[in-house]
């Protein structure tokens, strides 16, 4: 399970939103002094995201919790998300080919970049139907684990 820190921003209609601070590595290694993207990350700096999470434990907005997600679910979902695309337009450039090659057309490239279009058109209609299908499915959603705040401890003088 892959955990982060959040907080809870608010309660609607039994869903509870959560925020976390996107992290980045960059800077990290030996060559961020003259790395483009270690630049742009300080440019850009840290943001805030923001999504519904499975509340089981009772967390109330205001509280700091750790939010978990299923790594392999994770990983699924990366991979229909940016390889189904990519794979239906290669396949279908591939199936291009072998069409404008058994025609004999004059202008081959064109057909095979409209075979190849309407391959990536067709992934991302994939994507989204994966998308659609796993909505409601709690283990492609961050479930709150816990809270974590620490009782304040108020003296008074």
């Amino acid at each position: 399970m892959i955990t982060e820190n959040a907080t809870v921003v608010s309660i609607e209609n039994n869903q509870t939103w959560i925020e976390t601070q996107r992290k980045s590595t960059c800077g990290e290694c030996s060559a961020s002094k003259g790395c483009g993207t270690s630049i742009l990350s300080k440019v850009i700096g840290n943001k805030l995201s923001k999504m519904k999470a499975i509340n089981n434990i009772n967390a109330q907005v205001g509280d700091d919790v750790v939010v978990g997600l299923n790594e392999a679910s994770l990983l699924k979902g990366a991979f229909v998300i940016y390889m189904l695309p990519l794979l239906f337009l290669f396949l279908f450039s591939l199936l291009g080919q072998f069409v404008a090659q058994s025609i004999g057309a004059p202008n081959n490239e064109l057909l095979v970049i409209v075979f190849a279009v309407v391959g990536f058109l067709l992934g991302m209609k994939k994507v989204k139907n994966f998308s659609k299908s796993i909505e409601k499915n709690e283990s492609y959603q961050p479930v709150i684990l816990k809270k974590t705040n620490n009782p304040s401890i108020f003296i008074n003088f």
